[in-house]
């Protein structure tokens, strides 16, 4: 279903109703699910996305906070084929799906970034996730270490996940259209085993700290934490500024950090 219909687009739930059908088959086009695969939407919104899912699906599991689209996706789908988990993605376990699960979704611009902490954190369970997102926090997720945009979000997100962004998405493609472009993003969570024995807070507080004074060298930023003879004895020279270490980099120096790094604000 495309368009809003007769229901009123809620600016607390940041809905923003996708009804361009070739932007929608794009993405189903990219996303390519198979008949058997377990996979959950969030925001199925007016099921734009969520019909052509269906299509290619035996089942499809989907997030809704808003109780009217609740209803109407209950109403107008058979519970055989949709499963409508009533709830904020940001509080739901993906425990209670199957696993491996495939994770699809125009998620809600003003939290987009907690939720996708939110499911970096049970990443385990995760095959892929396609999200559309703010194209700037796309750019920020996808990021190389010297850009301009690189930053806290892109080396959490790169050290659990390969990131790959495939296309824009204007305004024009949503009723409401939001007042920024928009693009799909591609994220494949890395083997646990690929991620060597980092602690998560740990990485998550170093990171903090030090692109919080992305302007200052790595000695002065990490001052407290981690001192510059310690990350000189990893190859990492301490008059760096944050910016120019890759994820492996900011691995290296969480696995030296004490273990008081992580009871720091992050």
């Amino acid at each position: 279903m495309t368009g809003s219909g007769n229901h009123r687009p809620r600016k607390r739930f940041g809905q923003h109703f996708l009804n361009d059908r070739a932007v929608i088959a794009q993405i189903v086009a990219a996303v390519a699910p198979l008949r058997s695969e377990a996979m959950v939407e969030i925001g199925p919104g007016l099921a734009a996305l969520t019909v052509p899912l269906l299509e290619c699906l035996d089942h499809l599991h989907v997030i809704e906070i808003d109780r009217d689209l609740v209803q109407r996706l209950r109403v107008t789908h058979p519970a055989d084929r949709l499963t409508v988990h009533e709830g904020d993605a940001l509080d739901f376990d993906l425990a209670c799906l199957p696993a491996p699960i495939r994770v699809v979704g125009n998620l809600p611009y003003n939290i987009s970034t907690p939720i996708l902490f939110h499911l970096l954190q049970q990443a385990e369970r995760i095959v892929d996730m396609h999200f559309m997102l703010q194209r700037e926090v796309v750019e920020r997720m996808a990021a190389a270490p010297g850009s301009r945009q690189y930053g806290r979000l892109s080396v959490m997100v790169q050290h659990r996940c390969e990131v790959q962004c495939l296309f824009g998405v204007p305004p024009q493609a949503f009723t409401p259209p939001p007042a920024v472009d928009s693009a799909i993003v591609r994220l494949r969570p890395r083997a646990v085993a690929d991620l060597g024995a980092v602690d998560l807070a740990r990485l998550a507080a170093v990171v903090s700290a030090a692109f919080s004074h992305r302007r200052k060298t790595l000695r002065n930023a990490l001052n407290g934490i981690v001192d510059a003879a310690a990350l000189q004895a990893i190859g990492i020279d301490p008059t760096k500024r944050p910016e120019s270490l890759g994820y492996e980099d900011w691995r290296r120096i969480a696995l030296i950090a004490p273990q008081s790094a992580s009871s720091q604000p992050a």
